[in-house]
């Protein structure tokens, strides 16, 4: 295994743009989103290479990539040199034309370069852009036992999904017959009629045979896309097989998401504060690596029961974040929030720097970072207002960024008269 290894180079997909992210992606790539409180959503494919002992990664970046490449420079500078191993930021370079990257197998073959000077016999190729847990080498061994020159790693999803993923028939010994890039009708897993197998944007290729399929295909009027040109293509070449998802989560449903829009990025963030989440961040055999930041600890302060209290309830709270006689309920906070006192947040991903002036109550929000909520602010309460001051998802999660506006609620005099009372017990908050 350790040969293996050794022979493998990791190409990470990490320059996508994120449009259906928006807001949220105006100035980020979607890897470097935040996820689940101080991870960024790129944090858990390369954690998934550490694990898997893969040590020789490039990391293909395009759109809006300082913030990115800074996280990776600060967070993930945690390999050797000298033993030849690397995690390395390859931006476009238009080395063999004036494109930038038109798709995801533009993206590698742009980068053919780099790779073919690593000279190593097996390339993966990952997105940046999806959260799970798997050990890759799994599924290099299973390559090198099938004799496989490309394997696809797969998921079983309903398939009634199966229109918005990549959807793989194979033969009865797993070998790739056919792939449908979001088809309108899957194809049913033989013996499992309400199942398709899934993509899940996990590849590995003999690199010589990849190099061939990316050469000819950059000479061809297509979409330079893995799953809508390369792989179907490659499934009539050469002998490419599908390897089933073995999940590291440990928990009785496989975990793989594809956070692409706002509900699914909420929705997953909401899961981590239940008190038995489809996600676990916390199994000391499978480390989740990010740049912490050097941030004190977390502080929860004023008690003064049923006036002022500081407290959060089934919520992820992250290093240096203040809770200042405010309460907290089914919520994600990032690195160095500050919640001032008397406000109520209910189910609201906070990003890191926020600030949450007095009185404030969110609801169903995201705030994005750095965002100044001023006192008294109503959020997630008008959907009138929300939507014309905010950008609100199909499922009413309201988005709010460094250039809106938010409502301001009404104070009613008991309110006032109890802030009026705290401030002359002195304490600030």
């Amino acid at each position: 295994m350790s040969t293996l290894l050794d022979d493998s180079l990791v190409i990470i997909l990490a320059g996508g743009a994120g449009e259906r992210l928006y807001p949220l992606t105006k100035d980020r790539a979607k890897p470097a989103v935040f996820f689940g409180g101080p991870y960024r959503i790129i944090d858990f494919a390369l954690s998934n290479c550490i694990n898997s002992g893969l040590r020789r990664i490039f990391i293909a970046t395009q759109y809006k990539s300082l913030s990115l490449n800074r996280h990776i420079r600060m967070g993930w500078g945690i390999v050797s040199e000298e033993l030849g191993e690397f995690i390395e930021i390859l931006p476009p370079q238009k080395r063999v034309g004036e494109q930038w990257y038109q798709g995801t197998a533009d993206a590698v073959y742009q980068n053919l370069y780099s790779i073919i000077r690593e000279d190593s016999r097996y390339l993966i190729v990952l997105s940046g852009d999806h959260v799970y847990k798997m050990d890759y080498s799994r599924m290099l061994r299973f390559q090198q036992e099938r004799g496989a020159e490309g394997t696809l790693a797969t998921i079983e999803v309903p398939l009634t999904h199966a229109s918005r993923l990549g959807i793989i028939t194979i033969d009865e010994h797993e070998r790739v017959t056919g792939f449908q890039e979001k088809p309108a009708r899957g194809s049913p897993i033989p013996g499992s009629p309400d199942f398709a197998l899934a993509s899940m944007g996990v590849y590995i290729f003999d690199t010589a045979v990849l190099v061939h399929a990316l050469e000819a295909d950059a000479n061809l009027p297509t979409t330079h896309d893995f799953g809508k040109d390369i792989i179907p293509t490659l499934i009539h070449q050469a002998p490419v097989y599908a390897y089933r998802f073995y999940d590291e989560n440990k928990k009785a449903s496989k975990y793989w998401r594809d956070i692409g829009t706002l509900d699914a990025y909420f929705e997953a963030n909401m899961d981590l504060c239940q008190v038995n989440p489809e996600f676990n961040l916390y199994d000391p055999e499978w480390p989740l690596r990010t740049y912490q930041p050097q941030a004190p600890p977390a502080k929860f302060v004023f008690a003064e029961e049923g006036r002022r209290c500081g407290q959060a309830l089934d919520s992820v709270i992250s290093p240096g974040c203040i809770v200042s006689g405010s309460s907290i309920y089914g919520s994600v906070l990032c690195p160095n929030v500050r919640v001032h006192s008397f406000c109520h947040i209910e189910q609201c991903i906070l990003m890191p720097g926020v600030r949450v002036g007095r009185h404030a109550r969110i609801r169903r929000a995201i705030i994005d970072r750095d965002v100044l909520i001023p006192r008294g602010a109503l959020i997630g309460y008008n959907p009138e207002e929300d939507g014309r001051r905010h950008t609100v998802t199909g499922a009413g999660v309201v988005v709010v960024t460094t250039d809106d506006e938010p409502l301001i609620g009404p104070l009613d005099d008991e309110a006032l008269r109890f802030e009026a009372e705290a401030d002359r017990r002195g304490g600030g908050g």
